[in-house]
């Protein structure tokens, strides 16, 4: 037990002579009255505030086995705000919770699984984008997280490099089939480069324009349901499903040009809508269902027959009338 607890100290990066199972032993006999136990509580706790600065509670060595009752009123504090879920380090006599070696190892152990955590924590926490040096920066930022770089600055002209020797390390660790070649074999000149800008804009404002109108499609078909008696009644749940669906939608286009060179040769095959992977995502109980015999409701122009005139009674003073017009010669009068 104490051999394991030496190997996690260890790991965390415990410079002191506790690292050793046999002085860790020693020190967890004698609890809150070992100054080397409460130096090791004491560099725990502090390790754990450099990486959670919100932690106001802290731990100070003792100097010898007379500060043993106001260490634990110390330790008292700080396993209250980290809710320590051991009820003997929690409650009980303050000056007492520290004199057997079970509640001194569940201590430790609780201090060292609390700095694990907080550093896993940390380490997945992305990296403060600047701002005020545009795009480019906080894409480099981005780059150099996820190889998990970490530069001195990010103006240095060698960066680019470390960061291309980087992947191409990586890439050579992977088996031959795990990368497929890029779609892109090309090099691209700057005339290249132009034009492959002047296709992009083109497709991105095409792909906005017919966004925008399935969007204002989809409203005006959400509004028709609110139309019936039962939309009305229903009108605040319907809303309540659709508008998170509604903010999702964009007519923004996300790809750019860097999704071109990162593409790669998988990314040209055409998938058919009918194919077994496709239905996977779109099957439902609806497609099962066929429509029997619907009546023909005409419409086709030229099955339409001409109207035929339709006469009325002579007025006084006036021609017939008829809904028909008159052939373009005039009537001469003699």
């Amino acid at each position: 037990m104490a051999e394991e607890t030496a190997t996690r100290l260890r790991i965390l990066g415990y410079p002191g002579s506790l690292g050793e199972p046999s002085a860790l032993d020693a020190a967890l006999d004698a609890g809150a009255r070992s100054v080397e136990f409460t130096g090791l509580c004491s560099w725990l706790v502090a390790q754990l505030k450099s990486v959670c600065p919100s932690i106001e509670e802290s731990i100070s060595p003792t100097q010898g086995p007379e500060e043993a009752d106001s260490f634990q009123l110390e330790v008292s504090g700080v396993v209250s705000e980290l809710h320590c879920p051991y009820t003997a380090l929690t409650t009980g006599e303050v000056t007492t919770r520290l004199t057997s070696r079970d509640n001194c190892h569940n201590l430790l152990g609780f201090l060292i699984s609390e700095l694990q955590a907080a550093r896993v924590l940390k380490a997945r926490e992305p990296l403060p984008v600047e701002t005020d040096g545009g795009k480019a920066r906080g894409e480099i930022q981005l780059i150099c997280q996820a190889l998990e770089i970490e530069p001195k600055s990010l103006h240095n002209p060698a960066l680019l490099t470390e960061v291309q020797n980087t992947v191409s390390l990586r890439l050579h660790s992977l088996p031959d089939s795990a990368v497929m070649n890029p779609l892109l074999k090309r090099q691209l000149d700057p005339k290249l480069w132009g034009q492959l800008a002047a296709v992009s804009q083109a497709l991105r404002v095409e792909y906005e324009c017919r966004m925008r109108m399935l969007i204002k499609r989809f409203q005006v078909t959400v509004q028709s349901f609110h139309w019936g008696e039962r939309g009305e009644a229903r009108s605040h749940s319907m809303s309540s499903v659709v508008f998170p669906l509604e903010a999702a939608l964009s007519s923004v286009s996300l790809v750019s040009l860097s999704h071109l060179l990162a593409a790669r040769e998988d990314a040209s095959r055409i998938v058919k809508t009918s194919s077994g992977s496709s239905r996977l995502g779109t099957s439902c109980a609806v497609n099962k269902i066929l429509m029997g015999s619907v009546p023909d409701r005409g419409g086709r122009p030229g099955e339409i027959e001409h109207p035929m005139p339709s006469w009325e009674r002579r007025r006084e003073g006036g021609r017939p009338q008829h809904q028909q017009k008159r052939s373009g010669k005039k009537r001469r009068d003699k």
